[in-house]
């Protein structure tokens, strides 16, 4: 049997040169070395796990850094000091010693262990899930201590966790008490003098609560920001009206859950729960616009000629009264097969919902004309027990009504963004910059291997290039894995407040506007837009948004990141807690990956896992990254992105969110 050669990296050897101090935030590896990512944008520096100087994963830290007295390029260095910690707590599994306790990381990238005292245990129990504070940071001789907190769950414990993932990202479920005293104060009803409250200067609140108005949801969804009404205008034109939410009435501006909404940006979505950015009282209850029951709102109605061009346009504040609450795959039924049941269900309203399809279809034509780019990936939907274990994994269907709803939002997003743009006052836009030259011309070289081409300069690529691109893809083997590629080779959409268009979407402007209940920009700019009704703006309030707008954008582009990473790694957990059970299976796989210690293969289910060069025993394989493959030195045999394989389930480690394949049969692909 033949085994694979070790590779030993060639480092370049430190050059006797100067010195400089470089500022930035360690990130660590499960290996115990780090890397600095310099706060001005220079190269990552690397530094030993012997050089760390009791430093952690994501402190704030001086570094020392070894200079090429030749090129003047960064070498590595070491941690000269510790400017901020990161956290003060650590969130790990407890594990009793001979004389104290032990709470080792969940984060492996942190490395750190926290000795636990005897007195310092509370009630924790080997195996338990628990929070540390740390009393005493680490140095190069001795540990970190500290003292059990919480215990976020008992051994064996699903839910625990998964409260103990969300908890290392740094998010307390619970809301504070003056927030959760805030909303059990709010009004859980319209009133009649919540309808006719109106501030000087500002139009009535409209009254919308005859007119068919109704939400197109997922079935277990709780929380309702927004409702859609259509009318066919006399002029042939559509009459869209996209009614959000009105939080703001209900959450004023620096109140304890404004402020806490501000921290949590967003609401968190993990396969077996929600951590909502609002107390349920008001995410859930008078803030959704449930069926049935009177609802204020900000409306905005669009009238749309035939080539989905918005030629007027209204925003106004209202309350309404949701006609039913319909749920996307019924919609979809009654849509792509005039479903018999659904239609006689949906009777009253089955004419609105056959317009709005029209609508939706003249929408999709005009977005795709203008090239913008829609990345159809498969999303995976965990199915869980009654104890939060994973029973199954399924591919999510985007439907018809799904896209039909996106198409109005998106239409309703534009359309504000627009108006407030052209007003040249404070505003919070969502904002996805050019893809970035480097990124674009390696993919650009990755489908040439496809025998693909898009058009254009990797410096000057269009939205409506990369549309095409993905068309001409539809359906084949290797959509999927090229979508991804494509979509991690581009900018990643962010807030902030310039109006600097979205690239994905080809539209010059763009914010965040339909969904209040679950994101804080959308919030702040519902306050800006009730506010501009009652007319210009004060100098004193524009100096106000501004500040506030500049740092809505900021906190709100941190925490979508910190929630989307968490709902990442919470769904590989479970992930890997389903693929436990399937140890020693064959399935049929594609190449996902390639990288120079082995193949990412993803199955049918979305679940992915690694193929170690160390299973490769038929060959040596060389690792070529511009071809995105490995080649056998005595065989030529190639393994490369997109290939069929078929794999064995080897071994799998929940905790760590890691799988390991082996190929079924290395001599042959599918």
């Amino acid at each position: 049997m033949k085994t694979r050669k070790k590779y030993r990296y060639k480092g370049r050897k430190r050059q006797t040169g100067s010195e400089a101090t470089v500022r930035g935030v360690l990130r660590k590896t499960r290996r115990g070395f780090g890397f600095l990512i310099p706060e001005n944008g220079t190269g990552d520096i690397y530094i030993s796990a012997r050089k760390l100087n009791g430093a952690m994963n994501g402190d704030l830290v001086d570094v020392i850094v070894y200079l090429d007295s030749r090129r003047g390029d960064s070498r590595e260095g070491y941690v000269r000091k510790i400017v901020e910690r990161a956290a003060d707590e650590m969130v790990g599994t407890f594990a009793r010693l001979p004389h104290g306790g032990l709470v080792i990381p969940d984060d492996k990238t942190n490395g750190e262990e926290v000795r636990i005292a005897n007195e310092d245990f509370g009630k924790a129990k080997p195996g338990d899930k628990v929070v540390a504070r740390i009393t005493k940071y680490p140095d190069r001789r001795k540990p970190a201590e500290g003292v059990i907190t919480e215990v976020l769950g008992r051994a064996g414990d699903a839910s625990g966790v998964m409260r103990a993932l969300v908890r290392s990202f740094g998010i307390i479920e619970d809301f504070p008490p003056e927030a959760i005293a805030e909303a059990e104060t709010t009004p859980q009803c319209v009133s009649d003098e919540d309808i006719a409250k109106v501030r000087p200067g500002k139009p009535p609140r409209r009254d919308l609560r005859k007119k068919t108005i109704f939400t197109i949801d997922g079935a277990d969804s709780k929380d309702f920001d927004d409702a859609v009404s259509i009318d066919r205008l006399d002029n042939g034109h559509y009459l869209l009206g996209v009614h959000i939410a009105d939080v703001c009435h209900y959450v004023a501006a620096g109140s304890a859950i404004d402020m806490e909404a501000l921290n949590r940006g967003t609401s968190v979505y993990l396969p077996d729960a929600v951590i909502p950015m609002l107390p349920a009282a008001l995410s859930n209850d008078i803030c959704s616009l449930n069926e049935g029951v009177d609802r204020l709102t900000l409306s905005v109605d669009m009238e749309v000629d035939e080539n989905g061009e918005v030629v007027r346009h209204e925003l106004y504040e209202s309350v309404i009264h949701s006609t039913a609450r319909l749920v996307y795959d019924d919609v979809s039924d009654l849509l792509e097969k005039d479903d018999a049941f659904q239609r006689k269900r949906y009777r009253h309203i089955a004419a609105d919902i056959a317009l709005m399809g029209e609508l939706a279809h003249i929408l999709e034509g005009a977005r795709h004309r203008r090239g913008s780019i829609d990345f159809d990936l498969r999303e995976a939907t965990v199915a869980l027990d009654a104890h939060g274990l994973p029973t199954d994994i399924k591919t999510y269907e985007r439907r018809t009504a799904n896209r039909m709803i996106e198409e109005f939002m998106i239409l309703a997003n534009e359309t504000v963004a627009k108006q407030f743009a052209q007003m040249h006052i404070p505003f919070v836009y969502r904002v996805h910059e050019r893809p970035d030259t480097e990124k674009m011309r390696a993919f650009m070289k990755l489908i040439a291997q496809f025998g693909l081409k898009l058009k254009g300069r990797p410096d000057n690529v269009t939205p409506l290039a990369l549309s095409e691109l993905l068309h001409t893809i539809k359906g084949q083997t290797e959509e999927d894995i090229l979508s991804k590629v494509c979509l991690r080779s581009m900018q990643k959409a962010v807030y902030g407040v310039e109006c600097l268009g979205h690239f994905g979407l080809a539209l010059k402007y763009y914010c965040h506007f339909t969904s209040p209940i679950r994101r804080y920009p959308d919030l702040i700019i519902h306050r800006i837009i009730k506010e501009s009704l009652a007319g210009k703006l004060p100098a004193k309030r524009v100096r106000i948004f501004k500040k506030k707008t500049d740092a809505a954008a900021k906190r709100s582009s941190g925490t979508e990141q910190r929630a989307t990473m968490l709902e990442r790694e919470a769904e590989k957990r479970m992930k890997a807690e389903f693929m436990t059970r399937h140890i020693g299976e064959e399935y049929d796989a594609i190449i996902s990956g390639v990288t120079s210690f082995g193949l990412f293969a993803e199955l049918e289910n979305t679940v992915e896992g690694m193929i170690g060069f160390d299973t490769l025993t038929d060959d040596y394989y060389d690792f070529e990254a511009d071809h995105y493959r490995i080649v056998g030195q005595e065989s030529g045999k190639i393994y490369a992105l997109g290939d069929r394989v078929r794999i064995i389930v080897t071994s799998v480690d929940a905790d760590n969110r890691e799988i390991n394949f082996s190929l079924s049969d290395p001599a042959a692909k599918r």
